[in-house]
């Protein structure tokens, strides 16, 4: 290629951005590109998501973070829809039973509201120094969200409009309804040209960009930019590139899945406002509370279980009903690309990486994803280089601080039933910048400032809450950052009132969600 040719294809617009493969990662990013895009006038971006009609969803991923009521604002995608289509339910936080000890009065929550005063007052030193008595968990004493899921409440009430929230709140949802509702609307609302069809092979230019993805039946599909959504198999970054995976199994020892689908018994069976994740021998169980049946799984380290256990202990949870169940199994291959965006293909959900499910980092990532790929798409060939340089940057960091994140919820139990317990406190599998910053925690609570980066997907408070909650002591002994009782007792005391005042006023999450689909939340 001459130099007028080379110059040429850098200044090329990006005109076609192609998805290969469905699922809510290709839907999810296809639409954020969609909404993002296609409503300005003259932007002439023209996005086409092609997927294979003979390969599964994988549908892993029923637990959200907040961050999606801002997704589906963004997609222009009504509450009350989304809640009646995909089954969803109202997620306040996670439930860590019998992590500690393994006992069973043994659990605490990471909930999704901020401490009271944080930011302002250290409120964990104070809480330090009250009895055992006065403060069962640091979040009960600082949070009124634990009281919440405790009693089975939702975040907001019928009259409450949409999105907006009375408890910072997430959302629970059937994985497989939510992919086919973003199908839906992302076609029939957002102009994404939807393509069933098998990709047979991938075809580079000559400078190493790809230039189409061949199909069996519609031919060559060409575009600017290549999305790849392929999941495990990674067709494009992985297999076509031949990025490298990193493997993180050295820290993080869970790799296989037992999932199964509970239905509830009655309709009126309550319907837990919270994830709830409870330690087992070799791993732990999730439990997440949909509207008309409970996904449940077991995520476990074959190191450390035969599948037959593992089998056994799904089953000891679920009770016999399991009995008439079918249950999945999933290979769990911890780890993530070396980079996610190379040349003109960047990836996007498993195809990108994948962890055990614990406070639900896969459809975050994904949101994060294809929110950075809409904001900062680049105007030409020529600047792309720079995006997809600034785009790795971001997700390593991410990646890295989600796997010291996890990882923090393991070395801090003191369960001794099954090795997978005490090898996880191994220092040799602690990652060194987690090793830093528990140093750092034996003399201070964790604060913003240990995050210098604006790319965190988990705050200081996160790390408050499962420290404390996992019965991590911090020495104040010096008194030096306990001098301000006064505004302490103050949030103290203004968090018992917030609990009065939610567990008099808000129903029950079952109640609510019955409204939603018996009216919604504009009719009363």
């Amino acid at each position: 290629m001459n130099q007028a040719k080379q110059d040429s294809s850098q200044q090329s617009g990006i005109n076609t951005v192609v998805v290969v493969g469905g699922g809510i990662a290709g839907w999810l990013t296809a639409g954020r590109l969609a909404a993002e895009h296609k409503a300005k006038e003259n932007s002439g971006l023209n996005i086409i998501l092609i997927e294979s009609p003979n390969i599964p969803a994988v549908g892993v991923g029923e637990g959200t973070w907040p961050t999606m009521r801002s997704t589906l604002i963004a997609l222009g995608i009504s509450e009350t829809d989304f809640i009646r289509a995909c089954d969803a339910s109202f997620k306040q936080g996670a439930k860590f039973a019998q992590w500690v000890d393994g006992s069973d009065d043994d659990f605490y929550y990471h909930p999704l509201v901020l401490p009271q005063g944080f930011g302002k007052v250290d409120m964990a030193g104070y809480w330090h120094q009250q009895s055992a008595e006065e403060h069962p968990s640091f979040s009960a004493q600082v949070c009124f969200q634990e009281a919440i899921c405790e009693q089975g409440l939702a975040p907001k009430t019928i009259r409450t409009p949409e999105f907006s929230a009375v408890a910072n709140y997430a959302y629970h949802l059937d994985s497989a309804k939510f992919g086919i509702f973003l199908q839906k609307h992302c076609t029939e609302q957002l102009g994404v040209q939807h393509i069933l069809d098998d990709v047979t092979k991938v075809n580079s230019k000559a400078n190493g960009d790809i230039e189409s993805v061949s199909s069996k039946s519609h031919g060559d599909i060409t575009g600017d930019l290549f999305v790849d959504c392929t999941g495990f198999s990674s067709m494009l970054l992985g297999k076509h590139y031949q990025v490298d995976f990193k493997s993180c199994d050295d820290v993080l020892f869970i790799d296989t899945a037992l999932a199964v689908q509970v239905p509830y018994k009655n309709e009126e069976e309550a319907i837990a406002s919270h994830t709830i994740s409870t330690g087992q021998e070799a791993g732990w169980v999730w439990d997440i509370g949909l509207q008309n049946r409970r996904g449940v799984g077991y995520v476990y380290s074959s190191r450390h279980s035969s599948e037959a256990r593992a089998r056994q202990v799904l089953a000891d949870y679920v009770g016999d009903d399991i009995e008439s169940l079918s249950v999945r199994k999933i290979p769990i291959k911890s780890g993530h690309r070396t980079k996610f965006w190379q040349n003109n293909c960047v990836a996007v959900g498993l195809s990108a990486g994948f962890l055990e499910p614990l406070e639900a980092s896969a459809l975050v990532l994904v949101e994060l994803s294809a929110q950075m790929i809409s904001e900062q798409l680049p105007a030409n060939r020529g600047t792309m280089d720079i995006v997809a340089k600034r785009f790795n940057e971001t997700f390593l960091y991410r990646w890295d601080k989600i796997i010291d994140f996890l990882k923090l919820h393991y070395i801090l139990s003191r369960r001794t039933d099954n090795a997978f317990w005490t090898d996880n406190r191994d220092p040799a599998t602690i990652p060194q910048s987690l090793k830093d910053m528990m140093a750092l925690w034996q003399h201070r609570s964790p604060q913003d400032y240990d995050f210098t980066s604006n790319n965190e997907v988990f705050p200081a408070a996160s790390y408050q809450y499962v420290l404390y909650g996992m019965g991590f002591k911090t020495n104040y002994s010096t008194g030096r950052h306990l001098d301000d009782w006064s505004a302490a007792e103050k949030h103290f005391s203004q968090n018992r009132k917030m609990v009065e005042q939610a567990v008099t006023n808000l129903p029950s999450n079952r109640e609510l969600l019955n409204k939603i689909r018996a009216y919604g939340f504009s009719a009363i």
